[in-house]
């Protein structure tokens, strides 16, 4: 059993803040994939992993910004749930190809990575523009993409709270996504944002909003 304990305190104490899930019956268990889903809310971090860890019994990898590893306690947490850091800044291109790397390498070894496309959080829950780099795990890996809408993360903890408010979100998965008819195409920037657009089109439909970028 994967993160017995966790499953004991973690899991019963963030549901108290979850109102309901649906479309478990989407998630695959027998092989490797993507979760990309929106982001508004510290919150959402960990929110996906209380709700599929139980699932499907196997750790979930997240790509997160590598600034929260300079504070102690989230680099512990971090580092316990074997997170992938990825950087900010044309500077940081080389260090975000090592993180693609190991997000690949996990996926192709039967294990799952999560991604927030959007990057930050968004303050009223309104979906972001998203960046690439979904699209470009999803192709060099070959792996489908598990849409995830998280509906008023933000108002259970909005940014810059330091506590959660008496407030509940939902959680709503999508059906899983395949690429199979891009993996022999030439990959350019225009391929790789329209494989991003469609998929934070189904985020958007999830959680009933638009995705306008």
């Amino acid at each position: 059993m994967i993160y017995p304990i966790a499953r004991i305190t973690l899991v019963p104490f963030y549901k108290l803040w979850l109102r309901k899930v649906e479309g478990l019956e989407n998630v695959p268990k027998d092989k490797p994939f993507i979760i990309a889903a929106n982001h508004s809310s510290y919150y959402d971090a960990l929110l996906i992993h209380v709700i599929l860890v139980p699932k499907i019994n196997k750790k979930i990898r997240a790509l997160v910004n590598n600034n929260y590893w300079k504070f102690f306690i989230t680099k512990i947490i971090l580092d316990w749930g074997e997170c992938i850091p990825v950087f900010v800044g044309k500077e940081s291109k080389e260090k975000n190809k090592q993180a693609f790397r190991k997000a690949i390498q996990c996926i192709k070894e039967g294990g799952i990575i999560e991604i927030f496309p959007e990057g930050g959080r968004s303050a009223d829950g309104r979906l972001q523009k998203a960046y690439n780099g979904v699209a470009k795990i999803a192709l060099a890996a070959k792996a489908p993409v598990l849409p995830v809408g998280i509906i008023d993360a933000h108002k259970v903890l909005p940014k810059g709270a330091m506590l959660p408010r008496l407030k509940r979100c939902e959680v709503k998965i999508g059906k899983l996504m395949h690429f199979d008819d891009c993996y022999n195409k030439k990959i350019n920037d225009k391929l790789l944002e329209d494989i991003t657009r469609s998929i934070m089109n189904e985020i958007a439909k999830l959680i009933t909003q638009e995705y306008n970028y």
